[in-house]
């Protein structure tokens, strides 16, 4: 379950990797051919008419105008041969690899910097891309681009540009692009150029509008606001480019969705969205219009940017961890009305001595543990009707309607997290009251519950702070974020009813599941008013990591050790032919708990959800924070402990499963 950490250099709208398969770049002293190509030959390599003036000062106004910030989109941009050539090249001699991150997930190549590097063999099969590829970074449009825009100079040395493939399943979520020296980002489409795309497959390009708000020192924040305002399809020989503008530039590209059946998708062509992004930058040093430090300046005023007028304030959910009291974690035995009230909630088995001290014993070790069928099976019955009959309720498509007509809230900015959310509260409605609310409500913030926790752990417990989650289909995620700070225990109830998220080790049928029951039913008649008794019952063994090669929906949850050479936030979990970091997986799943011990770095992530999954992803996520332990002396804690805890998966290479114990699980089925 563990991968190595990886550091990225965004070179495409993903922010890409660049390729290992590829040549090794030019040397800093290099000058491109784009320096050298006169006005009249670039100008050629585009479309007939591009560089007159009234179609150039037609850009110029549009760009002006447009909303929610400015952008342009141009079509028919390059001669339509020269384009055609270079589609041909790239399927017949460019290798792409599979990337996935938090954010994206993608096919790329390297960086089309390194094409100078290429032997003469290599360099022949790619005479188009390189035509192409000097004609956009020539003087002649790098100028068109910059009076369009209004940017400023643009470099005609730097050159970022990558030919990023999107097939079904993959995206990008939303980010504004601001890293280093870009000035423009731009995406040319090469879809098949006699088989016209159609918005319903996806894949489109989609803008965020910003949030701004003032404080009375005059201060702004901004942040992007959760639905996007402006779609734009993938189209044959279009340009889409922008200004990189820290707290505003901030866009997606929609997953490009799957077809009903594989003919449907056969005579779509497959629907492969292929495209070359990148930016221009600004001058470097020795070019006109290079300025000193004034790469320094944007980096500087982008950090400013996030901090000014704290946007982090206008981040919604915001913690509401509550304190408690709580006496030191023992083995003492519940007293009868405690047990009696966890049993209206918890699965018989996992309130018995036994069971308790092995959880604990597996806990300790490996720092984190999976419990399959941990609700009881007449309150998870009740929850599983009540989940399964709001998923067949329509729900408005934006979020302020969605507010206004739910319970639900719609988690924001979406540069960091985008799914809908319900804290505790003790004043609901009668109407408004279900087995999900009794959940959030009643049981997790429970003293009764906080004290089967800090025995299934081993920790004390001193604030708890609760939370409904549901991820939409073809729209929620969470990006990875870091913990910083004294080890916490995060526990994640998935609740999701649905199948087909991954986790089939643990289909069986409902005639099997409830003979589990009645056994669990049975073990809880012998137990004695303490809760005393054996139980033989088996939580399931934590997952491995998911078949690379399977078809995935995303919806799991991932933690993953911290990069600190890492230059940028992306948290790469998947690359082909790499190690991986992965600390913790856990698909979603139904009736299933998973507790880990997150130590400060490591980062955590939602997978966004397809909308090919069958469902949305339901889970009840809580944060409680745990008294700090004492220093392991005997050194029987996780390698690299430190005495504060371990991140989930810490010490051996390989975690030990937990196998449970001597009778199969009850397994009610997901």
């Amino acid at each position: 379950m563990k991968r190595k950490a990886e550091s990225q250099a965004n070179g495409s709208a993903a922010g890409h990797k660049k390729s290992k398969k590829c040549a090794p770049s030019w040397p800093p002293a290099h000058t491109p051919a784009s320096a050298a190509l006169s006005a009249d030959e670039a100008r050629k390599r585009f479309r007939a008419g591009l560089f007159d003036k009234p179609v150039l000062d037609a850009y110029t106004g549009e760009y002006a105008t447009s909303a929610p910030y400015k952008h342009a989109v141009i079509h028919e941009l390059v001669d339509d041969a020269l384009l055609r050539s270079v589609r041909d090249e790239i399927r017949g001699n460019v290798e792409f690899t599979p990337k996935e991150t938090d954010i994206y997930k993608i096919h790329q190549s390297g960086d089309l910097a390194n094409l100078d590097g290429l032997d003469d063999a290599s360099l022949a099969k790619l005479p188009s891309l390189l035509a192409l590829r000097d004609a956009v970074y020539s003087e002649a449009f790098r100028d068109y681009v910059s009076a369009i825009t209004g940017c400023g100079p643009l470099s005609g040395r730097k050159t970022d540009m990558a030919i990023n493939v999107y097939t079904p399943g993959c995206f990008l979520l939303c980010h504004d692009d601001v890293i280093g020296s870009r000035r423009v980002s731009y995406i040319l489409y090469l879809t098949d150029p006699d088989k016209p795309w159609q918005p319903e497959w996806g894949g489109a390009l989609r803008l965020f509008p910003v949030q701004k708000q003032e404080n009375k020192d005059g201060e702004v924040a901004k942040t992007p606001l959760p639905d996007v305002v402006k779609v734009i399809p993938p189209a044959w020989n279009q340009l889409s480019f922008f200004a990189v503008q820290p707290g505003e530039s901030f866009h997606d590209v929609e997953e490009v969705y799957h077809a009903e059946t594989k003919e449907q998708l056969e005579k779509d062509g497959g629907r492969v969205r292929m495209a070359i992004s990148g930016w221009f930058h600004i001058p470097q040093i020795g070019e006109d219009g290079y300025i000193e430090g004034e790469e320094e300046k944007n980096a500087k005023n982008s950090s400013l940017m996030q901090l000014q007028g704290n946007p982090a304030q206008y981040d919604a959910p915001r913690p509401q961890p509550v304190k408690v009291e709580n006496p030191k974690p023992s083995q003492d035995d519940f007293e009868q009305a405690d047990l009696e009230f966890l049993l209206k909630y918890i699965a018989p088995t996992y309130l018995t001595p036994d069971t308790l001290e092995q959880i604990q014993e597996h806990f300790e070790e490996n720092s984190s543990i999976t419990l399959a069928n941990i609700l009881s099976k007449k309150f998870a019955q009740r929850l599983k009707n009540y989940v399964a009959e709001q998923e067949r309720v329509a729900l408005p498509e934006d979020s302020a309607s969605l507010e206004k007509l739910s319970a639900w809230r719609v988690a924001r900015p979406p540069h960091k997290h985008r799914y809908l959310y319900q804290h505790p509260s003790q004043l609901r409605s009668s109407h408004e009251e279900s087995p999900l609310t009794e959940l959030l409500d009643i049981l997790l913030p429970s003293r009764q519950f906080r004290h089967w926790l800090q025995i299934a752990t081993g920790c004390t417990v001193e604030s708890a702070d609760v939370i409904a989650r549901r991820f939409r289909r073809g729209q929620d995620y969470t990006l990875a974020t870091g913990h910083d700070g004294k080890p916490r225990l995060e526990l994640n109830l998935g609740i999701t009813p649905t199948s087909g998220w991954g986790d089939e080790d643990e289909e069986e049928d409902d005639a099997a599941a409830a003979a589990d029951a009645e056994k669990q039913e049975a073990a809880a008649s012998k137990t004695n008013g303490k809760g005393k008794g054996k139980a033989k019952a088996e939580p399931e063994p934590e997952p491995a990591k998911p078949d690379v090669e399977a078809e995935e929906v995303g919806g799991h949850e991932v933690y993953m050790g911290g990069d600190d050479d890492a230059d940028e936030d992306a948290a790469v979990y998947k690359s082909s032919g790499d190690d991986d970091n992965i600390l913790f997986f856990q698909a979603a799943a139904w009736n299933k708990l998973t507790i880990v011990l997150r130590d400060s770095g490591a980062l955590k992530f939602v997978k966004y959800v397809s909308r090919k999954a069958k469902g949305d992803r339901w889970d009840i996520s809580g944060v409680f924070e745990v008294e700090e332990q004492d220093d392991d002396e005997d050194g029987d804690g996780a390698e690299g402990d430190n005495g504060e805890g371990a991140a989930p998966g810490d010490g051996e290479s390989d975690e030990e499963e937990f196998n449970g114990f001597s009778d199969s699980a009850d397994s009610e089925s997901d």
